[in-house]
């Protein structure tokens, strides 16, 4: 049977379309600026002249910034830090948000440990102990010095043993009876059921590796070791000449501050673009789908 639908229906659908419609474009028109600025000329950009749409067509300050080895490397250095970085972190927020997750009477320390990864978020110990920890551990200039102070992000933690908490105890429970321990009903039971929170989790690590430039500045001394933000910060945003050879000098004078920084939001943001559409359909499944029938 076909549902008939009144005027009011009619108008409430229309004016549904309509806000969604305009919040997208919200959304998507200031990235259609920042990618018409990168590809338009630094007079056109300096000028305002640059809306949706380049001015004087040009991709100087994208050759500036890809046909380095420089570049190269700071991408190969960032792959390196999301792939190691992003793997421990959600190995690591699992296995921490599980006991966590469980009731006092199962953990009697649970909240005095929930306490302690509290604590890390209200009060910092500061920069300089933050260095001084990577510099006396060994761990200055290489990868480990990106990776490792951030190991455990305490909020993705707090996310995930709340999502832990939300899910049906039947199911652990029968996972018990059936002679499985705590390893097997993690990963068997839990963390599968647990996809769209991993999902989004694994997304928060992502963006956080990859967009992070200040602790590459500060670990690593030597700029082939720079992951790509700190690269691009270095070079184009503060125009770092020492780093640029004499042969590069001719095209940094053709990109201005403008185009220069378009083209490293625009760069830094596509990766994120790329892996979001495959993501995108764990945020619109149900927690839990088929687990547990009344």
């Amino acid at each position: 049977m076909v549902e008939r639908l009144t005027t009011g229906r009619r108008v409430f659908v229309a004016v549904n379309y309509a806000l969604l419609l305009f919040m997208s474009l919200l959304c998507l028109l200031p990235l259609i600026h920042v990618l018409s600025v990168s590809f338009s000329s630094s007079e056109a950009a300096t000028a305002g002249l640059v809306k949706l749409w380049p001015v004087e067509f040009t991709a100087s300050s994208y050759q500036f910034v890809l046909a380095k080895p420089a570049f190269l490397t700071s991408v190969g250095v960032t792959l390196q830090r999301v792939a190691i970085g992003v793997t421990v972190n959600m190995l690591l927020t699992i296995l921490v948000a599980y006991p966590l997750s469980k009731e006092v009477t199962k953990f009697p320390y649970r909240t005095v440990y929930v306490w302690v990864f509290v604590i890390t978020i209200l009060f910092h110990g500061g920069l300089i102990p933050q260095y001084m920890i990577v510099k006396y551990t060994g761990i200055m200039d290489t990868i480990w010095a990106l990776v490792l102070p951030s190991v455990v992000p305490v909020f993705n933690v707090v996310l995930l043993l709340n999502f832990f908490r939300g899910l049906p105890k039947e199911l652990e429970e029968a996972a018990f009876i059936d002679g499985a321990g705590h390893w097997t009903t993690l990963w068997r039971v839990i963390v599968p059921l647990s996809a769209p929170a991993l999902a989004t989790i694994t997304l928060f690590a992502t963006v956080g590796h990859w967009n992070s430039w200040f602790d590459g500045l500060i670990f690593m001394n030597s700029p082939e070791h720079y992951p790509l933000q700190s690269y691009l910060q270095t070079v184009v945003i503060n125009r770092d000449l020492s780093l640029v050879s004499s042969s590069d000098m001719k095209s940094l004078m053709e990109v201005s501050d403008r185009t220069a920084k378009a083209a490293q939001i625009f760069l830094g943001a596509l990766p994120i673009l790329l892996v979001y559409p495959f993501l995108q359909r764990f945020f619109m499944k149900g927690i839990v789908l088929g687990s547990v029938k009344e």
